[in-house]
Parts: C-alpha cells; structure tokens; sequence
C-alpha cells in the first residue's frame, strides 16, 4: 500500500520527471536508440515535474499527456510561468503519435537536444517552486 505522506508526494514526481530526464539524456548518446524515442522522455519529464507542482499547490489535473492543459492549470490558479517553461507544450507532440511508426517527419538531432534543453529548464524551475515552497512552510510554521 501507498504510506507516502501528502507532502512527499511533490518530490516523488521530481524523482520519476529526474529519471525521465536522465534516460532521454542517455537515449540520446546510444547508438541505436531513436530520436523519438529521448525525446518521449523529455515530454514524460516535463509532464512529471508539472503534476508534481499542482500536487504541491493542491491543484487537481486530469489524466493527460497535454502538458498544455497543465500549465493552462498553473496560469489559472495565478502561478506566473517563464516562457521557457510556457514554450514546453510543444513536447507534447512526442507523447503518443512519435512512439509507434506512421507517417511524421523523423525526429533531428538539433530538435532532440533543444527537447533536452527545455525539459531540463522546466525540471529545474518546478524543482526550484517547489522547493522554495517547501522553505516558506518551515518559516511559517506549516
């Protein structure tokens, strides 16, 4: 059974958006392993870090790989968003459609590590919300 404590639950969604990070980094650098294939990791990343952020606010999100929809949550609920973050819906296109054969344009290397780039932007800025919200509840006593 689940004994994770709701303040714990933020951070859990950190670990698996790091560890999809990490394996579209590496991804990346095997030989063999498809363009698509790392830059589904870069949309699992950024689509984790943002549902660990509306966990941390509380807000609830609906089962999706939109991460349009997550960040229109956010900008609902008054949570300012860097445009590099904001810019981070376009992964969403390697969510589904890029993952089996069919007929899209093959994935380049430049998009792969600008996917990376920006999955590692936005990790770090939800990382860093969460974090320092964390920092405000201790000094408030909460």
């Amino acid at each position: 059974m689940n004994s994770m404590q709701p303040l714990d639950l933020p951070l859990h969604w950190l670990e698996r958006a790091r560890s999809d990070l990490n394996l579209a980094d590496v991804a990346l650098r095997t030989p063999g392993v498809l363009y698509e294939d790392a830059c589904f990791h870069t949309q699992q990343c950024v689509e984790k870090a943002l549902k660990g952020y509306l966990t941390r606010l509380g807000i609830s999100f609906p089962r999706t790989h939109v991460i349009e929809t997550l960040l229109d949550l956010l900008k609902e609920n008054n949570i300012l968003i860097p445009d590099a973050v904001d810019e981070a819906f376009t992964l969403t296109q390697y969510a589904v459609q890029t993952r089996y054969p069919g007929e899209w344009e093959a994935v380049t290397l430049q998009e792969t590590q600008q996917a990376l780039e920006r999955a590692a932007f936005v990790l770090t800025w939800v990382d860093g919300q969460i974090r320092s919200g964390y920092a405000n509840d201790i000094i408030s006593g909460a």
